[in-house]
């Protein structure tokens, strides 16, 4: 009997025992799952610091106090530069339209004009030399794609032409075959000229020159039949000929060249600004809003539309980053459309280019802004 007593507390006490040793159900899963995790996942990594926000186009200008806006200066009427270092033309004005509508004026403390040549254009944009194009640059789909560009509202529509010599008896294209021509590179008439003469049969020997004035004195010196480019190029170009009169700019329109402001992908804030003071100009013409006029009519218009444009009432300036009456000191800086068209391309100039399609879409015309609402 005393054995058997013995046993049984010897069988007791390891029974006991080996319940203190043996783990719990939830630790037995606790350890299974950290050994998983362990073998199986790699520690986890520190929390990276929050990325910084990058600085927008319009921080960058504002810290840096001027606009830095790629031009030409060596097309008459659109952008040229003067032997005093001044620039001026069609295209400049909206440069200064734009720094009108951030810094409230436009002058050498708040506007620097870089001369870019055609082949210039997309490395000035894509390494950020430049915050916008405006230098006669026509819009396609392979800029907006191979540049990482975005053009803004066409300033100014225009298509390719033709120039010859009066007495060399060419009357239209067809009458070209195995004429030479001089053409300028890394523009959009290279293309132009090789499709049209292509559909029309036509041989042809092409002369490309790297940019306008040398392709001009190769013409004017009598080693090309022909010169093309922009029609707008024409008309301002045949003026610095010798004998204008001695050249004619032939009928025909090879393509649509439609021209604008272009600048790098990736900010809206600033393709925005650059958009809406196009617009404000195309606005300010179709409302009668002048820079003789913008002051009075600030106090006194009625029109809602023209009052949420003027700044007056409303806060679509703000909703830009820009002041509210930044419209209105565009207007009163620059002036509308027409005062920009006629300063630089109208009636009383050397070139007087018809409005045409660069008329209001009031007058048959392609020029429409959005509202200001």
């Amino acid at each position: 009997m005393r054995k058997v007593m013995i046993a049984l507390t010897v069988l007791v006490l390891f029974t006991i025992l080996a319940a203190c040793s043996q783990p719990k159900v939830e630790e037995v899963k606790s350890n299974e799952a950290a050994a998983a995790s362990t073998t199986q996942e790699e520690p986890a990594a520190a929390p990276a610091p929050a990325a910084q926000a990058t600085e927008s186009r319009l921080d960058t200008v504002r810290k840096r106090g001027k606009l830095i806006c790629g031009g030409n200066k060596n097309l008459a009427g659109f952008g040229v530069l003067a032997s005093d270092g001044s620039f001026s033309g069609f295209d400049i004005d909206y440069c200064r339209a734009i720094a009108v509508a951030i810094f409230g004026k436009a002058d050498d403390s708040t506007l620097e004009i870089r001369p870019l040549t055609a082949s210039d254009r997309p490395i000035a944009l894509q390494t950020n030399e430049i915050d916008v194009l405006v230098r006669n640059t026509t819009y396609t789909l392979s800029r907006d794609t191979e540049w990482s560009a975005n053009f803004g509202p066409t300033t100014f529509y225009d298509g390719q032409g033709m120039m010859v010599r009066k007495d060399s008896g060419i009357e239209k294209l067809e009458d070209m075959e195995g004429a030479s021509i001089c053409v300028q590179t890394g523009t959009t008439t290279e293309l132009n000229l090789a499709d049209q003469m292509a559909l029309r049969g036509i041989n042809y020997t092409p002369k490309v020159f790297p940019d306008a004035p040398s392709t001009l004195a190769a013409f004017q010196a009598g080693n090309c039949d022909g010169f093309t480019t922009d029609k707008s190029g024409l008309i301002s170009q045949k003026q610095e000929l010798d004998d204008p009169a001695a050249f004619q700019i032939l009928g025909v329109t090879m393509s649509k060249e439609p021209l604008g402001p272009a600048y790098a992908h990736g900010d809206d804030q600033w393709a925005d600004i650059v958009d809406w003071t196009v617009y404000c100009t195309f606005s300010a013409e179709e409302f009668g809003v002048t820079s003789a006029n913008v002051d009075d009519i600030a106090k006194t218009a009625e029109d809602p539309n023209i009052r949420r444009m003027l700044g007056v009432e409303g806060e679509l300036g703000k909703g830009l980053g820009l002041d509210n009456d930044f419209c209105a000191n565009i207007i009163r800086e620059m002036g509308n459309y027409e005062e920009i068209y006629n300063r630089n391309l109208g009636p009383d100039t050397a070139f007087s280019v018809p409005r045409g399609l660069n008329s209001l879409w009031t007058d048959g015309g392609l020029l429409y802004s959005p509202p200001f609402r």
